[in-house]
């Protein structure tokens, strides 16, 4: 697959941290709540998938108890960005340009942010929650910060309502805000949360939201140890 945040955004990699503040509510609380559920586990080697600018995994360097974060993109500009950005933690950061549909290795933890919505159907989510957990090492975690909504649209109405008043709060006109929703629909896909939970249940996690702010929100699923 191959992706291109300038394209799909329609923003130049220098405004991506500014703008996503404007547009996502809560921005900052989910990388803070992802970062520390992460480094929760004392993982030696985190996959952070669609790493893009390197937020998510610089809030994870930034934990004492992480070993090694790999920033995994398949966006060259993106990823020299977030290469960029975390290179004063030196050996411990590994920018690796991939996609998310090649092999894993394993590891003990997985993190994503605003990256796993461009998997259009809920069974490829399904296929990349196998193949994480199948890669992951008992107790591991798979963390994901991002965007559901419900299937219903007069229940979705008021998750994007309350997300165009966030983007209308930092300076967006409100047609321009709604408008957003209809660009970025050529490539993202928001499923239910329920759906998603499911999936990665199906597949043997231990799966709950832990945080949300309207439809934003961070997912915690838990690999089980053997008893």
């Amino acid at each position: 697959m191959s992706h291109s945040v300038r394209t799909h955004l329609q923003l130049e990699i220098d405004d991506y941290d500014a703008k996503i503040r404007c547009w996502i509510p809560g921005y900052e609380i989910m990388i803070r709540t992802a970062a520390e559920a992460v480094a929760e586990i004392s993982p030696d080697l985190v996959i952070d998938i669609g790493s893009g600018t390197g937020a998510l995994a610089e809030a994870i360097l930034e934990r004492d108890s992480v070993g090694t974060v790999q920033l995994l993109d398949i966006d060259p500009e993106m990823l020299e960005r977030g290469a960029s950005r975390v290179a004063r933690f030196g050996a411990r950061a590994r920018p690796a340009l991939k996609s998310y549909d090649d092999a894993f290795e394993s590891c003990d933890a997985f993190s994503a942010s605003l990256s796993l919505h461009h998997i259009p159907t809920l069974g490829g989510k399904t296929a990349l929650f196998r193949r994480a957990f199948e890669a992951l090492r008992p107790g591991g975690v798979l963390v994901n910060g991002d965007i559901n909504m419900p299937a219903d649209p007069d229940e979705a109405r008021p998750l994007y309502s309350l997300w165009a008043a966030h983007q209308m709060e930092n300076g967006i006109p409100e047609e321009q805000a709604w408008a957003h929703f209809d660009v970025w629909a050529g490539e993202d896909t928001y499923l239910p949360l329920e759906d998603e939970l499911a999936a990665l249940r199906a597949v043997g996690f231990d799966a709950a939201r832990v945080w949300n702010e309207g439809p934003v929100g961070v997912v915690v699923a838990r690999k089980p140890s053997p008893l």
